[in-house]
């Protein structure tokens, strides 16, 4: 008798374990040494250790058990506790499902705020979601669901999650890269969300779009290669995407992980779905996104960063101070962070590289790229900014040489306007004495001008005019004021004219005052004009 029943012990003892496997009851709780698995062993629930810093800090995982490599969900990823202060996952009996620790406050991951609820597991499915869920006391079927892991996922989409909008709670189902192996704890730049108005999901990083999937057509979306059985639900309460397996066998298990650098790999298939990395802002292969400047900006829409050897330097301002470095996650966030910025000419790497991203150190204006094809530095240079030929080795420093162009400006600028200014001036002077001259010779000619109309016109003598210099004219060259001939004319009347031959037009001059014979003779000889004579 004795012997049945400890036997009867051990098989209720058994069947307890099993019962519990998957499910935390009230008052249960789950040490770093114990876990979950799902009822047919797909997916297990435990406490796992990662170094962050010097500590070793415990996060509360689901992996998928086949390929633990990739962690499908991390119930606390910002608030790691101490694998020392033994961590325990516990639902106690206010149901509220909660990881505490000795060493702090408990991270509460669920605690409903109704009393009415009498029975409450924590169970973790096959599917990988580890719900919180409301279950009938008779027969164990789910009442309703209370919690669950799928509403915050982290980098994995698993078949059956959600990504897109909850109208009703107002929450957002999107992926979000883990941090760095560095630095865990941290949030990576890149995000997988459902734009419910395209109806396309679209990977961004720091909000930027990089990547859309395209459109949605005859199941399948255009640049998602990978066949799944995608369904779309949009109403007034929610709008989503959600996918499963279409049964393949070589992909029975699929598994969408976006990493820190922004690749969406499928596990099962073990492909790439996208590598949004490679989508920099300057293509749309694949479904990359492109993004423009701003107009005034260096480097326009499908201009691409120019890798050369050599280094920037300051060439403009003595006063201008070398720009300090930026901690990024490589060249790409780098790259988006220049090309926003439009003083910034380009970037390198002065102390790290553009894999690791140890940091990278922008250049802007007052500065150029100088090609040096001896060097090993590479640099990130936007195209059409300033860049420097290769310096001889002979040649002198690159400011001496700035400074000289300089002066050599400056001395040639002013001595043109001197020369134009001297050629002003000599105009202006033998101008001033021509009139002078002109004037003089007029007075003159127009006192002879009194007395020429009550002579005889002279035939027989031809009289030169002295001029102020004691130089004799040819007669035939005299020149007279304009004025003079317009009084002797009145004005080219026509009724002065007498007519016209082949040297111009002829006027008669009218008598003003008293004249003398000698001085219209004297007039006569002075006043033969280029229009042929008066």
């Amino acid at each position: 008798m004795m012997k049945h029943t400890i036997i009867l012990i051990i098989l209720a003892s058994l069947w307890t374990c099993y019962d519990a496997i998957d499910t935390l009851k009230p008052g249960d709780t789950l040490n770093s040494t114990s876990s979950l698995v799902s009822a047919l062993g797909k997916f297990t629930l435990n406490f796992i250790t990662k170094p962050v810093g010097n500590s070793e800090m415990s996060f509360l995982a689901i992996l998928r058990i086949k390929t633990e490599a990739n962690k499908a969900w991390i119930a606390n990823p910002h608030s790691p506790v101490l694998s020392s202060s033994s961590p325990l996952l516990t639902l106690d009996f206010n149901n509220t499902l909660k990881i505490t620790h000795r060493n702090g406050h408990p991270f509460i991951l669920s605690a409903p705020n109704t009393t009415s609820i009498t029975s409450v597991v924590a169970t973790l499915l096959d599917s990988g979601n580890f719900v919180l869920q409301e279950v009938s006391p008779v027969n164990g079927s789910t009442i309703q669901i209370l919690w669950q892991s799928f509403d915050y996922p982290m980098d994995t989409f698993l078949p059956g999650m959600k990504l897109g909008v909850d109208h009703i709670n107002e929450h957002v189902w999107s992926l979000l890269s883990w941090g760095s192996s560095d630095n865990p704890v941290l949030s990576g730049p890149f995000s997988l969300d459902w734009d419910t108005n395209a109806h396309q999901l679209k990977i961004k990083k720091s909000g930027v779009i990089f990547w859309t999937c395209g459109v949605f057509a005859e199941g399948r979306f255009e640049y998602i290669k990978q066949r799944y059985n995608f369904s779309i639900v949009s109403n007034q309460n929610e709008d989503y995407l959600t996918y499963t397996s279409l049964d393949d066998p070589n992909d029975p298990e699929p598994e969408w992980v976006l990493y820190t650098r922004g690749a969406l790999y499928e596990y099962g298939a073990q492909v790439d779905i996208i590598r949004a990395q490679n989508c920099d802002g300057y293509n749309t292969v694949g479904g990359c996104v492109r993004r423009d400047r701003p107009s005034d900006c260096v480097g326009k829409l499908g201009d691409d960063f120019e890798i050369k050897k050599g280094n920037f330097t300051i060439i403009n301002s003595a006063n201008a101070s070398r720009p300090a470095n930026w901690i990024g996650t490589g060249s790409e966030d780098c790259k988006v962070t220049c090309w926003q910025n439009c003083d910034c000419l380009g970037f390198d790497f002065p102390f790290g590289n553009q894999t690791t991203g140890a940091g990278c150190r922008f250049w802007s204006v007052d500065c150029a790229f100088i090609e040096d094809l001896s060097t090993a530095t590479h640099s990130f240079v936007v195209p059409n900014s300033v860049t420097l030929p290769p310096k001889s080795p002979d040649s002198p420093p690159r400011g001496k040489i700035n400074a000289t162009h300089k002066g050599l400006w400056i001395g040639t600028s002013i001595a043109a306007l001197l020369v134009i200014g001297f050629c002003i001036l000599c105009y202006r002077l033998r101008g001033t004495k021509f009139m002078l001259s002109a004037g003089k010779n007029g007075t003159k000619i127009q006192k002879i001008l009194l007395k020429f109309m009550k002579s005889e016109r002279p035939t027989d003598h031809v009289i030169a005019i002295e001029n102020d210099h004691g130089n004799i004219r040819h007669p035939d060259l005299s020149v007279f004021t304009y004025e003079s001939v317009l009084a002797a004319t009145s004005n080219f009347s026509e009724a002065n004219k007498l007519g016209q031959g082949g040297f111009g037009p002829v006027y008669k001059v009218r008598e003003i005052g008293n004249r003398t014979r000698s001085s219209c003779e004297e007039a006569f000889k002075m006043f033969r004009t280029r229009h042929g004579g008066v």
